[in-house]
């Protein structure tokens, strides 16, 4: 862990960071100092307290744990929703869950399964993680996935009666997953276990968005029937890889964020605009210009790249499925 790389990084963002931490001279020698007194391993979280005690008092980024916990809220939100739909990993199901799960195939019911399990060890990992800080579960009534907000049925009121609107639903909560995830990554630099761990789990949310979008491309039962129905909409039938903006998603008037620009907070000096998911842009350089000669479409240097989402925008997506009233998100 290079420190003295990472007070660089946030001082291009935040020019005060020394006086916020000591004096140049005082940060360099206490830092030492620490490398000399506690176990290497030990060193990432003691200068991760230091950070968070000289930003505690001020709108900079949030600390390990609180980035942590906003991802937990992500794994409870889904995987309350896969339980919801498709039942209990010990096989335990309701007639509905059981009519759910009969209109998938054997090949998708079983990625399903998977993609429920996988979410709950997110969840255990990050309360694991976590500890005494971890947020608690929330209780069994605190999301309606219909996007009715706990009143009237929404615009995915079939969500555990259709598996094609349950398929449209997973998408739109991994594809937010997927950007979350980047964009709390920065925030966990002081930890290098506990950001290898959120990247892990970003490489599965970016695989279950793969595999769900695949899905809803082949139709649910993965037969030349289902096929034909599902590729009678484009946004029916994505493709396994966002492209552009994905036209707004399964249902753009309420999905379109996800794949949208998004604002962070004022963490530094000046508000950071994350891109929208269209962009062409990286590390500056405008890719569908420089490489204009390949004579590629922007859709193409769009796929290339995943695009980060701030903690706003993704709290605003999630409460499209929280009922109205919680304090939950």
């Amino acid at each position: 862990m290079n420190i003295f790389q990472i007070i660089s990084e946030i001082e291009k963002v935040d020019p005060e960071v020394y006086d916020r931490l000591d004096s140049r001279r005082s940060i360099f020698k206490h830092m030492s100092g620490m490398g000399k007194t506690l176990a290497a391993a030990a060193v990432p979280m003691a200068f991760g307290a230091v950070l968070n005690k000289a930003y505690a008092q001020t709108s900079m980024a949030p600390g390990v744990n609180d980035v942590l916990n906003f991802a937990l809220k992500l794994e409870y939100l889904e995987a309350a929703f896969y339980n919801q739909g498709l039942g209990a990993a010990n096989g335990t199901a309701t007639a509905v869950q059981t009519a759910l799960r009969a209109g998938f195939s054997a090949t998708n019911l079983a990625a399903l399964d998977k993609i429920r399990n996988d979410e709950t060890a997110h969840v255990a990992f990050l309360r694991t993680a976590l500890g005494t800080n971890a947020i608690d579960a929330p209780a069994a009534n605190t999301f309606d996935f219909t996007g009715g907000k706990g009143g009237t049925p929404g615009p995915f009121a079939t969500v555990f009666t259709a598996p094609a609107t349950f398929l449209a639903v997973a998408q739109a909560l991994e594809d937010t997953g997927v950007r979350a995830y980047k964009g709390g990554a920065p925030y966990l630099a002081s930890n290098k276990d506990v950001l290898t761990a959120a990247l892990n789990i970003h490489s599965v949310e970016a695989r279950h968005a793969s595999r769900i979008r695949t899905m809803r491309r082949a139709g649910a039962m993965n037969n030349a029937a289902s096929q034909t129905a599902a590729g009678t909409d484009r946004s029916a039938s994505p493709k396994s890889w966002v492209s552009g903006n994905d036209g707004g998603g399964p249902a753009p008037a309420q999905t379109a964020a996800v794949y949208g620009m998004g604002a962070a907070p004022a963490y530094t000096p000046t508000v950071i605009t994350f891109p929208g998911e269209e962009n062409v842009t990286q590390g500056g350089v405008n890719l569908q210009t420089a490489l204009s000669s390949l004579n590629f479409p922007a859709a193409a240097f769009s796929e290339a790249f995943d695009e980060a989402l701030p903690v706003p925008v993704v709290s605003d997506i999630a409460r499209t499925f929280v009922i109205t009233g919680s304090t939950f998100i």
